[in-house]
């Protein structure tokens, strides 16, 4: 992907010099305490029912040359979806509001609650914030063998269509359904929300490259590994052993691919209703 030296999103909270981790209990210096009452012939009962069941504890830390020429790629990748979108809504008769993304480390505080870097990237529709620990990206080239700067940009793409689906009100409209059916039903439903997310970024990058000359050669294959390597069926045969279609919420890998392939291709808005599809 073209990127370097290309204009960069200023719409990024930068939490990277702070990593956040959970604290179970007082810590370390807690338990000398105790150890210093009982000791001295007191009753360390009465220390421990004092103590705060746990909580956050937050360590400074300075990001990587590496990780910063990555955390300008992201913040590249956030405009050209600005351009994009903002365009795109602008001839539906629409304002785009940007998103903001989030750069962090380890954990993190939205209005979704707290999540961890293992949750992987996402979207908060409660801020319309995406949020991102650079260490994914090591872990999708690493551990799902779909390396690239474009099956990043991917990623990325596919939370921003989160964000275009928020304002379009249709994350609202799913979200409505989650306590009036069955659970294998709401998976369902929300297979075809993260379906026409890969749709959004397939429409994302058709219209960025006419816009900006983005693409290079393999580009597309990376951001279609990426797309297979975070498919349910492959994620579950790879830390289950085994596939279970009920428990499926984003898609299989093929589903993933051909889904974003169709919005690469045709660039259209209008051929990315996932929910009235019959065949996904």
């Amino acid at each position: 992907m073209r990127w370097i030296g290309r204009r960069e999103s200023e719409n990024v909270e930068d939490r990277r010099d702070t990593t956040t981790r959970r604290v179970v209990g007082g810590g370390v210096g807690t338990l000398v305490v105790v150890l210093l009452v009982y000791l001295l012939g007191g009753d360390p009962q009465q220390v421990l029912q004092n103590i705060p069941a746990g909580g956050m504890e937050q360590t400074s830390r300075t990001p990587s040359a590496e990780e910063n020429q990555l955390a300008s790629f992201t913040k590249v990748v956030l405009r050209d979806t600005e351009d994009v979108w903002t365009v795109l809504f602008q001839n539906a008769g629409y304002t785009y509001r940007k998103p903001t993304m989030v750069l962090y480390s380890d954990m993190v505080e939205s209005a979704c609650g707290f999540s961890s870097a293992a949750t992987g990237p996402f979207y908060c529709p409660g801020d319309e914030k995406v949020y991102l620990d650079l260490s994914f990206f090591e872990e999708l080239k690493n551990r799902h063998n779909a390396p690239g700067d474009f099956a990043a940009a991917y990623v990325i793409a596919h939370e921003v269509g989160h964000h275009v689906q928020q304002q379009l009100g249709i994350m609202d409209k799913i979200a409505a359904y989650q306590n009036r059916m069955s659970q294998r039903e709401y998976n369902q439903l929300m297979v075809r929300l993260e379906l026409q997310a890969d749709f959004l970024a397939g429409v994302w990058a058709h219209h960025a490259h006419k816009m900006s000359n983005i693409l290079e050669e393999g580009d597309i294959e990376e951001a279609l590994g990426a797309a297979s390597a975070v498919g349910d069926d492959r994620i579950q045969k790879q830390t289950a052993g085994r596939v279970v279609p009920d428990a499926f919420t984003h898609g299989t890998s093929e589903q993933r691919m051909r889904w974003f392939t169709k919005g690469l291709k045709t660039g259209d808005l209008n051929q990315g209703d996932t929910f009235s599809a019959e065949t996904l």
